[in-house]
């Protein structure tokens, strides 16, 4: 019997049973839904239509690349402090959300189309301009700072830090036992307990369940952890689960759709964004292609998957989920890193498992019990997800790297790679916006920057390398 038959997982043209199919669309949503929600809660934006738009980008990116490139669209982080600077802007005060979103909207839209540009230009002038432009030592590096720089967002879910300032807030909401938990520290301490269970029995699932079930880690993770909140939901009195943080009633409820409305401010404060946003998105595939072509070399020998060289289409792919998803009012986003450590950790590449939750998403945001039902997550077990998650996506930065075998003793590498971590990392921790760096008068977003002067640093070491006879090999032979 071949290798083939033994290996359980599914690569991108393979389509699991239906219900499988469906369990692990669900794990899928289940990862992308925290940063996608926060990203609405942010900015203002409605958070029905941004789950709404996140399927229907997915959906279009999916269909634009031909069903050959397994990734989920959703908003992006990279994008908050230009929106929110559009949101809060003194010369739309006097506007309505509503308005203040179709503005939001016009910039989105077009920087959908910078993307677009890069990707065409990338698809008719081939990849090597993207190796020469963004090497391993700069995917692999910003990969790495993304999932780094969102490791303060799991721990302060971990401990419930949004909840309990709500608790604290609004005291007269809460039970007695609830508010008296908040003010003692034991509230925190069960958070703590309930993320721990989370990210422990994910962990556990994902090493040493066998068969079928080694594929549903992440939602067996999620399960464990809702019960354990139930549980000790019920025993302490504090409403770890609640099925009204929503604040929708009724069977259904359609997102709110709004146009884009012409604007230069928008414009100039968002658009430029999708350039930093670039090397995310190719990190992104590169990462996706070492994942799916080491599944492939397990379950089918035969089969080679060049996502790498799909790059362009990607991009293009990438502007289109932009467009599409600012046409009707949600937020700029790019393909989801959380998504592909879900399906690293799963081996499930299938496309067919991400059209079923990009459909499965759109009718959450309608249907009212679903989407009360997914907003029932407590924030402990998001933390505790998080955790692992985030965690994946750094070490798949270290893995871009390795897998290209860096030269790691070569000075020009060393130096492109401290600077962006450090950079990406101290920027975005290190001042009082978080995320943002004071600079020249302007605050600046510290993974673009460190984006922008890694990609800068490492053209302006390559002039003349290759005429240099005592320069050293970027990467390692053997």
């Amino acid at each position: 019997m071949s290798s083939k038959n033994h290996t359980i997982g599914y690569l991108p043209d393979e389509r699991p049973p239906i219900m499988e199919l469906i369990l692990f669309a669900l794990q899928q949503i289940v990862v992308m839904f925290p940063a996608t929600v926060l990203v609405a809660l942010i900015t203002g934006f409605h958070v029905s239509t941004t789950i709404f738009a996140s399927g229907l980008a997915t959906l279009c990116f999916i269909l634009i690349t031909g069903r050959k490139i397994p990734l989920y669209y959703g908003s992006s982080f990279s994008y908050i402090s230009a929106i929110a600077s559009i949101m809060s802007a003194e010369q739309f005060a006097s506007m309505g959300l509503n308005e203040k979103i179709s503005i939001a909207q016009f910039g989105i839209v077009m920087s959908g189309l910078v993307s677009i540009a890069a990707g065409i230009i990338i698809k008719y002038v081939g990849r090597s301009i993207i190796d020469k432009v963004l090497p391993p030592t700069v995917t692999g590096s910003i990969a790495i700072i993304i999932g780094l720089s969102l490791a303060a967002n799991a721990m302060k879910d971990a401990s419930s830090n949004d909840f309990l300032a709500d608790i604290l807030k609004n005291a007269s909401s809460y039970s007695e036992k609830a508010v008296n938990a908040a003010n003692n520290g034991s509230f925190e301490s069960w958070s703590w307990v309930i993320a721990a269970i989370t990210l422990f029995a994910t962990i556990l699932y994902s090493v040493f369940l066998k068969g079928k079930l080694s594929q549903l880690p992440i939602l067996f993770g999620l399960l464990t952890g809702y019960l354990c909140a139930v549980i000790i939901g019920a025993a302490t009195g504090i409403p770890f689960v609640s099925f009204d943080k929503s604040g929708l009633t009724g069977l259904v409820n359609l997102p709110t759709f709004t146009l884009p409305k012409p604007s230069w401010a928008a414009v100039v404060a968002i658009m430029p964004i999708a350039i930093a946003t670039i090397p995310e998105s190719t990190a992104h595939i590169y990462q996706l292609d070492i994942y799916v072509n080491n599944f492939a070399r397990k379950k089918n020998p035969e089969k080679k998957y060049n996502l790498a060289d799909k790059l362009g289409l990607n991009l293009i792919g990438d502007g289109i989920g932009d467009i599409v998803s600012g046409a009707i009012g949600g937020p700029a986003g790019t393909n989801y890193g959380e998504n592909i450590s879900a399906m690293a950790i799963s081996k499930v590449f299938s496309v067919p498992v991400l059209i079923a939750a990009s459909i499965i998403t759109m009718i959450i945001s309608c249907f009212t019990p679903l989407i009360n039902a997914v907003y029932s997550i407590p924030e402990a077990v998001i933390g505790g997800l998080s955790i692992y998650l985030f965690g994946v996506i750094a070490a798949q930065g270290i893995t871009i790297i390795m897998d290209s075998r860096v030269n790691m003793f070569k000075s020009k590498n060393l130096a492109i790679i401290a600077i962006i971590l450090i950079i990406g990392l101290g920027g975005y921790y290190g001042f009082a916006t978080e995320g943002m760096i004071p600079m020249f008068g302007l605050e600046l977003p510290s993974i673009a920057t460190a984006a922008v002067v890694g990609i800068v640093l490492n053209l302006l070491l390559s002039i003349g390398e290759g005429k240099r006879k005592d320069a050293e090999p970027d990467k390692l032979e053997g």
